[in-house]
């Protein structure tokens, strides 16, 4: 099997981007949405990525993570930050997908919140219209943001799951639970954000390091 790819989520300072670049990791994602104790401005995630090179340098892939975003807002990241990869992680339909993709003319990752097979079912309509999705716990009740929530979905439901796009697999991820998380789902990719914290927002970068190791093994 090859070794799943890995996304550090919500950086928001220096030490994290660091470690997650001197790691090797395949995906860095900042969060554009301000409910978020990870969220980050376009201005800020410039300078977080100031001196980190670019994935034809052989940096990762620069991911920006919003909630059902109007294309304003989208733009004024652009306009900051040349994004690889627009993460979806609202109520964005296939045909939003779809216009953001071609608007701003990069891959777009929808997220699923999975709480049951019915949700698995969901994904089929953006094949064809997303170029991956991302699997994430559905949120508890009465939480204000749909992801980062420290929880894990039930990995059995993948079983058998025909997936229609690449996908990454979230949602309550750690250094102790991510080799058993692949091992039972076969994920082609993984995504960390609280799961490698010292503080809501803010990466250990010893964590970074044991999550990246034991995604490969090391």
């Amino acid at each position: 099997m090859t070794t799943p790819a890995i996304k550090i989520c919500g950086l928001t300072e220096e030490d994290g981007v660091d470690a997650a670049v001197e790691a090797g990791v395949d995906m860095i994602g900042f969060v554009f949405f301000p409910p978020s104790p990870r969220a980050v401005t376009p201005e800020r995630a410039a300078e977080l990525l100031d001196a980190i090179p670019y994935p034809d340098e052989g940096g990762p892939l620069r991911v920006g993570l919003f909630v059902d975003p109007d294309d304003e807002t989208v733009n004024a990241v652009m306009n900051a930050v040349r994004l690889d990869l627009i993460q979806l992680h609202g109520q964005e339909t296939p045909e939003r997908v779809e216009a953001l993709r071609l608007e701003f003319g990069i891959e777009v990752m929808k997220a699923l919140p999975v709480g049951s097979a019915e949700d698995l079912a969901a994904a089929q309509a953006y094949a064809g219209v997303a170029d991956r999705l991302l699997l994430d716990a559905k949120p508890p009740a009465g939480a204000d943001r749909p992801g980062g929530n420290a929880q894990a979905f039930d990995w059995s439901l993948l079983e058998g799951w025909e997936a229609p796009l690449p996908w990454v697999l979230a949602g309550g991820l750690t250094p102790e639970t991510v080799a058993e998380a692949i091992k039972q789902t076969k994920a082609p990719a993984v995504d960390v954000s609280s799961g490698v914290e010292s503080a809501p927002g803010i990466k250990d970068p010893e964590h970074i390091r044991r999550f990246v190791a034991a995604v490969r093994g090391t």
